[in-house]
């Protein structure tokens, strides 16, 4: 398959198994959600017959954001991963409720374009899910069907992707990049 007109080759497609979500291994990216009870002597934790509570994470939308509560659909499921996005000012949690997705992420490197040697992938299943730090760069994949997903984010972030993505505005708190193509090693 040729890449433009010219005849050049098109580049080459980088296989990104798909990794078990363990809260060490996406220490890096941010933190896990929907880890285990804490146990007994957690200040923040309560158990009792009738439920179990505990503190998961304090999320932080950034100096002067506030939090807003999203509901995605994830519909796209191929395993070609050729554009990822990143959120400058804020962590964003997703979280499945219906269906598995996989989440794509890496590091932003020094000049803050996605460091592609860290590029890793995670699966995702109702019952946990994700918080990224502010500048990591995803994307998201179904793990088959469509995902219903809760997200946390920050409500400005939001209005800037939806105006940059619906009429062309530039965003100014998000960026979106093309990268040369990995494909999800399943």
């Amino acid at each position: 398959m040729m890449a433009n007109s010219r005849n050049m080759p098109a580049p080459p497609v980088t296989p990104l198994p798909v990794e078990v979500l363990t809260a060490e291994a996406f220490t890096l990216f941010g933190w896990m959600l929907g880890k285990p009870f804490p146990g007994k002597g957690d200040a923040a934790a309560y158990a009792s017959a009738g439920s179990d509570f505990w503190h998961e994470h304090a999320f932080n939308p950034g100096a002067g954001g506030e939090h807003e509560i999203l509901w995605v659909k994830y519909r796209v499921s191929t395993p070609s991963i050729d554009r990822l996005e990143t959120h400058h000012l804020t962590e964003q949690a997703v979280i499945p409720l219906v269906g598995n997705i996989i989440q794509i992420v890496a590091v932003s490197d020094g000049s803050g374009a996605p460091d592609l040697a860290t590029l890793r992938a995670f699966s995702i299943f109702p019952g946990s899910g994700i918080c990224m730090r502010p500048s990591v760069w995803h994307a998201t994949r179904t793990g088959g069907q469509e995902a219903t997903c809760m997200m946390l984010t920050r409500g400005s972030t939001t209005a800037d992707l939806v105006s940059h993505l619906t009429r062309g505005v530039p965003a100014t708190e998000s960026r979106l990049l093309d990268i040369n193509r990995f494909q999800l090693d399943r």
